[in-house]
């Protein structure tokens, strides 16, 4: 029988109080991959081991923004180590991959790389990610923590709610622009009857089932240097792609020291860059300066808009792979620049370029165990489905992640062979005192620092609960300088930054704004979570 309903239609407003556990807690964006998660820790796995499960589980019940072919990012509190480690597998340019090259073969597109198509494929992280986090924080075998997410690809699973609204989305814009031979496996993947899936809708994915089986059996070895590298190989060469067996093998995800701010007697903490984990940290180290007595005011609002825009515009000139950044990371972090930041902000909305400090000194996860293990953790194809390419009978949706790369020599995050681009995925951590209080995360490409920086707020500076934390309505600056609040803003507040100059308007697509997770841990071991009301997110735990 057909649902006489639209899951879509919110007639009433719905509120959700935080949840409290005990024994293990895992909060993702579809209930199913935190039901993966959860029914790992319930076969004696530990916080990362569920982590990586649901990470797996993701790529099948919400392909429509990560797979088998995306980047990852973690933070991972090990309480054996008593120590916080940062995971940076994001891939890099193929080796043929040159300015010249991309230019050539696309002549229409001037400074800006393509974002569909070969082009902007860089090497996958995620499988090797999983692996990395297995093989030194897990307990059981990798075959076996990815089998839930086997159990969802090959018995199937019903498309939920915003997974349909996304798939559709996703569907109609490809149907229209990726015309060429090369998308074909796209839609037999994810189209197999010529149209997106409805709510309700049973999905299957037999050919990812069986990559995932290789990947869990050889440790993603199968992806890197075996059998699906040799496919992806081929695939590229036939449609005049540039990524080749040996820029699989050469991937290896690497073990990063955390980067920190120092706010309000805790410590935010995310990846280092070519993250843009900074981004939320610069703007914290401007706002650090100020005192806020109201979440809801428009100072507050004002000041942390424009503490974002300082900080993207110090991020856009500085930030790429750390290998080729003119300029030390903790120099933008520095308590003196943070402070200078601050003196040059007004009363009304400005125009801000990158400035040089005084020389001195998009699917997000989170889970804990009740051992006191926690894992901040992010996946992403990038745009929705990644590039449009789908290595075929594999279910490998490979990401569009070079797309930011710029086709400019002289910028610093130009295209270079090898090179890793400036990512948009991040996740966060809270510690305090050198204990941690937990992982927290929006995804959502720019909006992600922004609602980094929103939520650490709205918990440190006005003690909200996890659950109210990621609720609180959100604005959001975009890169063209506009500003866009949700519906449920107030919108006194919205007119009152109007008048300090934001060009301030109302986005109904809530998407827009992120969707997040958040765990703390109170001092007896009780974890507390909140999750996103924005999606399909639900909360598992024991």
């Amino acid at each position: 029988m057909k649902s006489i309903f639209d899951p879509l239609q919110q007639t009433y407003p719905s509120q959700r109080y935080p949840l409290y556990a005990k024994g293990g807690m895992v909060n993702c964006s579809s209930p199913l991959a935190s039901a993966a998660g959860l029914e790992i820790l319930r076969r004696s796995g530990n916080a990362m081991d569920a982590a990586v499960a649901a990470a797996a589980t993701l790529t099948v019940v919400e392909p429509t923004a990560n797979g088998l072919g995306s980047d990852a990012f973690a933070l991972i509190w090990s309480q054996k180590d008593h120590n916080l480690f940062g995971l940076n597998s994001s891939g890099r340019a193929p080796m043929l991959a040159t300015i010249e090259r991309i230019c050539a073969d696309y002549p229409a597109c001037g400074n800006k790389m393509p974002t569909r198509g070969w082009a902007p494929v860089t090497v996958p992280g995620a499988p090797k990610a999983w692996a990395a986090i297995n093989e030194r924080f897990g307990r059981l075998p990798l075959w076996e923590v990815v089998s839930p997410a086997v159990h969802y690809a090959r018995e199937g699973y019903p498309c939920a709610p915003n997974l349909a609204q996304s798939w559709a989305n996703s569907f109609f814009v490809f149907q229209q622009q990726l015309t060429e031979p090369c998308f074909s496996a796209w839609f037999d993947t994810f189209a197999p009857a010529g149209r997106p899936y409805e709510a309700g809708e049973i999905i299957y994915l037999p050919g990812h089932a069986v990559t995932l089986e290789a990947i869990g059996e050889t440790n993603a070895e199968a992806f890197y240097t075996g059998e699906y590298a040799k496919k992806i190989d081929t695939e590229s060469k036939t449609y005049g792609g540039y990524l080749r067996y040996d820029d699989l093998a050469a991937h290896s995800a690497q073990w990063v020291e955390p980067l920190r701010v120092a706010y309000r007697g805790y410590e935010v903490c995310e990846i280092p860059p070519n993250g843009q984990g900074i981004v939320a940290l610069m703007a914290l180290n401007i706002l650090k300066e100020f005192s806020f007595d109201s979440r809801d005011s428009v100072q507050t609002c004002h000041r942390q808009i424009e503490a974002i825009k300082m900080a993207f515009a110090d991020a856009f000139k500085y930030v790429t792979d750390p290998d080729y950044m003119v300029i030390d990371p903790h120099e933008l972090l520095s308590p003196a620049y943070g402070a200078a930041r601050a003196q040059e902000m007004t009363d009304q909305a400005q125009i801000w370029t990158h400035a040089l400090p005084p020389k001195s000194g998009t699917v997000y996860l989170c889970c804990a165990d009740g051992e006191g293990n926690m894992v901040s953790y992010i996946q992403s194809n990038y745009m929705g489905f990644g590039s449009g390419i789908v290595i075929p009978g594999t279910g490998i949706a490979l990401q569009n992640r070079g797309a930011d790369f710029s086709l400019n020599p002289q910028s610093t995050n130009c295209l270079i062979p090898g090179k890793r681009s400036y990512h948009t995925i991040i996740p966060g951590f809270l510690m305090q005192d050198k204990e941690p209080v937990g992982p927290f995360g929006v995804m959502g490409a720019y909006m992600q620092p922004q609602g980094h920086v929103q939520v650490a707020m709205n918990y440190i500076d006005f003690a909200l609960d996890p659950q109210q934390a990621l609720d609180a309505p959100r604005w959001q600056w975009l890169r063209d300088g506009r500003v866009t609040v949700e519906s449920r803003f107030d919108p006194q507040l919205a007119r009152a930054l109007h008048r300090k100059g934001h060009e301030v308007s109302i986005d109904l697509n809530t998407s827009s704004f992120g969707r997040g997770q958040m765990i703390v841990r109170l001092s007896n071991g009780v974890l507390v979570g909140g999750t996103e009301s924005r999606t399909d997110s639900n909360i598992a735990c024991m």
